[in-house]
């Protein structure tokens, strides 16, 4: 009789278990009717590069036209940080989810926290590896590294020695960028040197200044974002060697500094507009529609004699 009671317990925590899963009836998807009910969570890699701020404004705009609230929190490009503050987001009873990941591997953990309660998950910019994502917003980055390459070869011709500087480990738009990029140079440039700098102005400028110093016969520098390549001319400049520098986002420093006729050319991304599409998707997931797996924004080669 002991026993049976046992077995008895144990299938009726395993309901229960089960039921406590289950999201309440005013949070899953297609139950929302009033607009001023929603509450987006927007969880974004890092507020200190100006891509990221401007792609958090194309979110707050759109949720404020839509009516609906959206709560921001910061990762400062700490992966465990933005799990925690996705988890924390979570518990605030946001009714959808946008992250843009710090690292794609990382964040898979709060994306499946996220699945297992039924919020929607929207990514931008980066992908998540792993759980349920019911859209990724963003440019075609294996295309722009392509795009970045391609400009360099015809810039400088086949063999010229060149330079990468490599976004975050781990995210998606790192091996995509680097991987479109390699499409071209790994059959028409001679890449002597790649390193991290972590999509960081900062990093950029020391990691080019070593580059340079190992590597004297170096003619151009893709860099994975803007702000390495602001950082890298700035090392490239100190120097006194004439480097072209091709950077990635279109951001207004890197704009005004390829106006001034510093860097070559950025592979320019939009991303106010990734930011209200992504309002868009999860505005249509609340109420029952069907998204595309994945929703491309444009990108355009910047130089100097293209329309900016």
């Amino acid at each position: 009789m002991k026993k049976l009671w046992m077995v008895v317990i144990g299938f009726s925590l395993i309901f229960l278990g089960a039921c406590s899963l289950q999201p309440p009836e005013w949070a899953k998807p297609g139950n929302k009717t009033d607009m001023d009910d929603i509450t987006i969570g927007l969880s974004v890699s890092t507020l200190n590069n100006p891509f990221f701020v401007s792609m958090k404004d194309g979110v707050e705009k759109k949720a404020e036209a839509e009516g609906m609230d959206v709560l921001t929190v910061d990762a400062q490009n700490d992966a465990a940080k933005q799990i925690s503050d996705v988890e924390d987001l979570i518990q605030q009873g946001v009714d959808v989810l946008l992250i843009n990941p710090t690292d794609s591997a990382a964040i898979s953990t709060a994306v499946q926290s996220a699945n297992s309660i039924g919020i929607p998950v929207i990514t931008l910019d980066r992908s998540s590896e792993k759980g349920d994502v019911e859209t990724l917003v963003s440019s075609d980055n294996e295309k722009g590294g392509e795009m970045a390459g391609e400009y360099i070869v015809e810039q400088l011709g086949e063999g010229a020695a060149v330079a990468e500087l490599e976004g975050v480990p781990g995210a998606s738009a790192t091996r995509e960028r680097g991987a479109g990029f390699h499409h071209v140079a790994d059959e028409k440039l001679d890449v002597v040197a790649k390193q991290t700098a972590n999509f960081d102005r900062t990093e950029g400028l020391d990691t080019m200044e070593n580059l340079i110093q190992g590597n004297p016969d170096i003619k151009a520098v893709f860099a994975h974002n803007d702000e390495m390549a602001l950082g890298a001319y700035q090392a490239i400049k100190s120097s006194g060697r004439d480097v072209l520098v091709v950077g990635f986002d279109g951001n207004e420093d890197a704009l005004s500094s390829i106006e001034q006729g510093n860097l070559s050319a950025t592979v320019a991304q939009q991303p106010e507009e990734i930011g209200s599409l992504a309002v868009e998707a999860g505005l249509d997931v609340l109420q029952g529609e069907k998204v595309e797996e994945y929703i491309p924004v444009p990108l355009k080669l910047v130089t100097k004699d293209t329309e900016q």
